[in-house]
């Protein structure tokens, strides 16, 4: 995949489906950066602020089908501990997952409930809520990264194929002009 063997094999990026479930894995060659590269450096990098993503992704699920449950049913005492219980298990959990940045963040906006009360029913709608809106906030975040670095190595890949040699053609180029596609390249990525 890359030149040089011996070089760092870049980023690995986790690709995710439209429901939010990982697909795979790729890895995003190291190389120059383009310059539009420079200015997605400036921006958060969220592809690899989750150390554990399937991890992550588990959970954000049962945090948002928890959060339905509850949302339809009458919570007694019993089962407003268990689910207090259940989210600070969660919290801990997804802590264990998320780079230190995030986990800052996330204790930050994520405050525990009391430790001596049982909370409300409306003190839990609301935490499970703020979580499943923040894990989405999170995979959003994480989308937009992989777009980002996919257009990146869209550009750079299309720089790589101007500077080879004219009458040299790639396999891309030539199948463009055979098919009619004006000879413009990057239609097959």
């Amino acid at each position: 995949m890359s030149e040089h063997p011996e070089a760092p094999a870049g980023d690995q990026v986790m690709i995710v489906g439209p429901d939010g479930t990982p697909v795979g894995t790729v890895r995003v060659p190291a190389g120059e950066a383009s310059p539009r590269e420079d200015e997605a450096a400036d921006q958060e990098d969220l592809s690899g602020a989750v150390e554990e993503p399937a991890k992550v992704m588990r959970i954000g699920t049962m945090i948002k089908q928890l959060l339905e449950e509850v949302r339809a049913t009458e919570l007694d005492d019993a089962s407003r501990r268990r689910l207090k219980e259940i989210h600070a298990a969660s919290l801990r959990e997804l802590e264990a997952a998320l780079s230190p940045e995030l986990r800052d963040e996330l204790a930050r906006i994520i405050a525990p409930f009391d430790e001596d009360r049982t909370p409300s029913d409306g003190e839990l709608r609301i935490a499970q809520a703020q979580l499943v809106g923040w894990l989405e906030g999170l995979f959003h975040g994480i989308q937009t990264a992989l777009m980002a670095q996919q257009m990146a190595a869209r550009m750079q890949l299309e720089q790589m194929r101007r500077g080879l040699p004219a009458g040299s053609g790639s396999t891309a180029s030539q199948a463009g002009g055979e098919s009619g596609g004006g000879g413009t390249t990057g239609q097959y990525l």
